[in-house]
This record gives C-alpha cells, structure tokens and sequence, in this order.
C-alpha cells in the first residue's frame, strides 16, 4: 500500500474533551442480521448502543432474497452441508469455522420461529429450497422470495422491546477512539448525526457488523450504504484485515438499461430455471457438470464468457417452463418487480448481468469474533472468520451473521470486567492540505468504473499495477483533505478498501473461488493461506488455513 493510505490515522480533526460524550457497556455499528442478533445478545450482560448508517432497510440483510442455510431435515447432514461449504470455498475454508457454524445453524432456526419469525412451511415442516452448490434442499426462506425483509422486521420487533437497547439512526461512525497506553484497545468511537452533530460514543466493548463494500463497484446489489466504512475504520485503527481480493459477484441481476441493478435470487435457477444466450441456447450444460447450479463464480465467469461469444451485453433466465402461476408464488417481490418492466416470466427471458454482491474478505476474527484489537469484533459481512473461503455458499451469509452475532455479543461481556482506562484525551490534529482538490463525484464514479473493468471477475497484473497508481493519484488528492459530510467521508474510506482490494489481488498470483486472475488461471498450492493486511505495513502476513 502507498504511503498515502496509510497517514491518516482520522478522518477529521477533532479534540475529545471538546464534544458531546455517551456512555454504554456495549456499542455496534451497524444494523443488518450479523448487529441486530449481536446487540440482542449483549444487551443480556449490559446496556447497548446500536449506531446505524441509516435506516432498517438500508443494509442488504433487508434485501436479501434467497434465504438461510441450514439444516434442518432428517434427509441432510452437517457433514453435508461442511462439505458444500469447503467446495465453494476452493480449499482456504477454515474447516473448524465451518463446523461450528453449520452446528449452530438449526438453534438460530429454532430462536427466530419463537420471535415470530414465518418461515415458509410445507405442512408442519419448513419448505425448503435448493440454490447453486448445495447438495440438497436445504434453503429456508420467506414470503417466497422476500426472506431478508421478514428476518430484518422480526429482529428489530425484538430489539424495540429490549428496553437496554438504544437505537441511533442515520449515525454514521467516522472512525474507532483507541488507547494506545499499554496493549491497544478499542474505547468506542466518534460518531456524526446529521442533527446532533458530532459525538464520542464511548464503549467497554464495540463490535462492527457494518455490512460489506458492494459499492466500490459500478455494478452492484448493495444499497448505497455499502461503501466499506467498517473496514476502513478497522485498517486506520491497526486492525488486521484478510482475504481482501475476494468479492463474490452475483451472477443474475436484472439489466434492464438506465435502470438500478435488482437482485434475481439463485432460488430461481434452484427452482429450475435456465440460462440462456441471446440466440436461445442454453450455455451452463458447457461450462459446468452442475450447470446453473454451479458455484457463484463459475456461473458469473461463464456469462462473461457467452457474453463476449455472442458480443452481446447481456444473457437470461429462462424461466417459462416453470409456469407464471408458480413462479409468481414462489417469488411474488421479483414478480412484481418484473411486471414493472413489462417483462412476463412466462412469457419472456428475463435480461440479467453479474454484479458485485457480496465481500468475503474484511476484519479477521477468531471463532469467537474477537478482532486483532482487545475490546474490538467483527461479525457478519464485514468481518473473515474463515467460514467462506474463497468463495461463500449461497444463503450461508445471513447464516453466519445469526451465528456470529449471537457468539460476539456473549463474548464482549470479558470486557466488563476489563474496562482498562476510562474516557480520555485525544486529540487529531491534521494540516489543511496544499494540494488542488479533486471533484468527489468524478472520484467516487472512476474509482467504481475502474474497480468494475480491471478488480472484477476478470483481473490482470498488468491492469492491476495500472489501477493502483490510479488510487495513488486519488488519494493524494483527496485522502489529505478534511471533509464535513458523509460523501466526502464514504468517497475516502472506499478508496481506502478499493486500494487495499487491488493490493491484494495483485498479490495472489493465482485463481481461486472469486477472483479470477487471466494471466494466473490456475490454483497455486503456495496461495493456500490468508492473506492479511495491517495499516503501515506493505506486505501481507501470511497465515495456514485451518484444516
């Protein structure tokens, strides 16, 4: 990493004793499955502090589609499902992680159906669906496609009547207050409210559960909130960082031209539906033995591929064998979405595109959450357990989110008892820069478009070299300036994370799950291990993947 990465330990300047102050035993940033299971299960031991970015459904948990991995049928096993997930994952799955989670799988289940929570049932037992590189039928969801809306509501009915749970909205965190008196440790974090101003939120534990950073892509399912904020406060923290090359892209999103790219869930190639080129011809039978099923990555690459074959924009879903009144049950959201568009699904290929989806690289944790800094963890999106690999298994996301959530809020109460030194002092000091400024819009578009073209599906060394001296350029220009919005905010942290992503993927000399290098295009034994990223530092730590 440039050195211009690495010299802002702040974004702002600021002097603590200066500035309004909160107290909590417990703050979490951040409000999708992984935050809301997380402040649910520390508000047991302590007072808790929920900051969100925005509102409810500004997080992908919101609008995730498909469902929850689990198993929960006589017919399946966990050795099954363990096994799934370390295919997908391309051999860098730490397998206990792994275990643990799929183990803990049908308990989460069980706790969501005693809130509320409907899954749907066929009869008395949970229906459930298949989506690509599961091995059996083992996909929870909701209301047919709107999985994610039903667990968000369910989990935040359950926070608004835990009474030790504060809810701050549209609070964005701009960075972690640490101690650096002895071991460093996290003390909570400053924080800005577009009517409050800014404050200190000072924590005996914190735990980041921020989502991922889908928007430092032009093409992206996340909502404009995924702009890698968790993982840039972590990196100027200290925080170690791991597996940052890898950025699952889905491979079926509406593309429909001048509109915002919409999520068509993997359920429905799970259902039956095909992929089709622009002449007809099914394509996935050539690429893949398991066809549509096949791993995310396998099946974002093919489209590539059919796409450049046929020199045409974009491919479909064929879903008119499976009838309109079927998939309109199955999936009622995506159904109401497509007649917007005039499009039929019994009738007519519905258009789709790649995109970026989901981050499996972020902040590195044990098998308890905790972070590399004593009093920080990490769950959900944001953070690398170890659980996806290379590549994460369809519908294991809000999965791991439940499970770690639940483990880092009653791990955080050890802080409790640790509460080391109180509030205190500091001060961030920064020069106002000499430098010409760049204008953030024309940043934030480029670094997307470039991150999109060259740190994609498809990447090369040689573009990737070229990609980094373009973050160089940027971040000279704009990561010494002192900005006082969430835009000029949002635009640094994700040249930060686009930086550290194009690092890492110029590293892994080789392919593997999702990132794809076409000069490397094949797995290399050497790269079986973590890669991880620390602020200051500009070589990795390599780390063995747990067997």
């Amino acid at each position: 990493m440039h050195a211009v990465f690495n010299e802002r330990r702040y974004l702002i300047p600021f002097r603590s004793a200066l500035l309004p102050h909160m107290f909590t035993d417990v703050l979490v940033i951040g409000t999708g499955v992984a935050g809301h299971r997380a402040a649910l299960a520390a508000s047991a031991h302590g007072d808790v502090i929920i900051a969100s970015k925005g509102e409810i459904k500004d997080c992908n948990t919101y609008y995730a589609q498909g469902g929850v991995a689990a198993v929960t049928d006589q017919s399946d096993s966990f050795q099954s499902h363990v096994e799934d997930t370390l295919i997908a994952g391309a051999d860098l799955c730490d397998r206990p992680i792994v275990k643990q989670v799929v183990e803990h799988a049908p308990q989460r289940i069980a706790e969501l159906q005693q809130w509320g929570m409907n899954f749907d049932m066929d009869g008395d037992k949970p229906a459930l669906g298949r989506e690509g590189g599961h091995s059996a039928h083992r996909i929870l969801h909701s209301d047919g496609d709107a999985t994610g809306m039903e667990l968000s509501t369910t989990l935040d009915c359950k926070i608004r009547e835990t009474e030790n749970i504060r809810l701050f909205s549209n609070c964005f965190v701009l960075d972690l207050i640490t101690s650096d008196n002895g071991t460093p440790r996290c003390l909570g974090a400053i924080t800005h409210h577009p009517k409050y101003g800014l404050q200190v939120i000072w924590a005996k534990a914190t735990i980041i559960a921020s989502g991922g950073a889908g928007q430092v892509y032009r093409e992206s399912t996340n909502p404009r909130v995924s702009t890698g904020d968790g993982l840039a406060i972590a990196y100027r923290a200290g925080v170690t960082l791991q597996d940052m090359a890898f950025m699952q892209f889905h491979p079926t999103t509406l593309y429909i031209a001048g509109a915002a790219r919409s999520l068509i869930t993997e359920a429905v190639r799970g259902e039956g539906a095909y992929l089709i080129d622009c002449h007809g011809e099914r394509f996935m039978v050539g690429y893949h033995d398991m066809a549509e099923l096949a791993p995310r990555d396998i099946v974002s690459r093919a489209i590539l591929a059919q796409m450049a074959k046929t020199n045409h924009t974009h491919v479909y879903l064929d879903c008119r064998h499976l009838g309109g009144e079927r998939f309109a049950k199955r999936f009622p959201g995506i159904y109401k979405l497509l007649g917007k568009f005039g499009i039929d699904p019994a009738k007519d290929p519905i258009p789709i595109h790649p995109s970026a989806h989901y981050m499996v690289g972020g902040i590195r944790t044990d098998n308890c959450g905790r972070t590399s800094l004593h009093g920080l963890y990490a769950c959900g999106e944001v953070s690398a357990t170890g659980l996806h690999g290379a590549n994460r298994l369809a519908s294991n996301s809000l999965l791991e989110g439940l499970v770690f959530g639940k483990i880092c809020g009653d791990t955080c109460q050890e802080m409790f008892e640790d509460a080391g030194q109180g509030p205190m002092k500091i001060i961030s000091d920064i020069r106002l820069s000499e430098r010409s400024e760049l204008d953030l819009h024309d940043v934030r578009s480029s670094l997307r478009s470039v991150m999109w073209r060259h740190v994609g599906i498809e990447r090369e060394g040689k573009r990737l070299a070229e990609v980094s001296e373009m973050f160089e350029f940027w971040g000279r220009y704009t990561l010494d300036k002192i900005f006082d919005d969430r835009d000029g905010w949002e635009v640094q942290n994700m040249l930060l994370v686009g930086a550290l992503m194009t690092e890492a993927a110029r590293w892994r000399c080789e392919s593997r799950g999702t990132h794809y290098r076409s000069d490397c295009p094949a797995a290399v034994k050497s790269f079986r291990v973590h890669d991880v990223w620390q602020r200051g530092k500009s070589e990795p730590e390599l780390l063995p993947v747990v067997d």
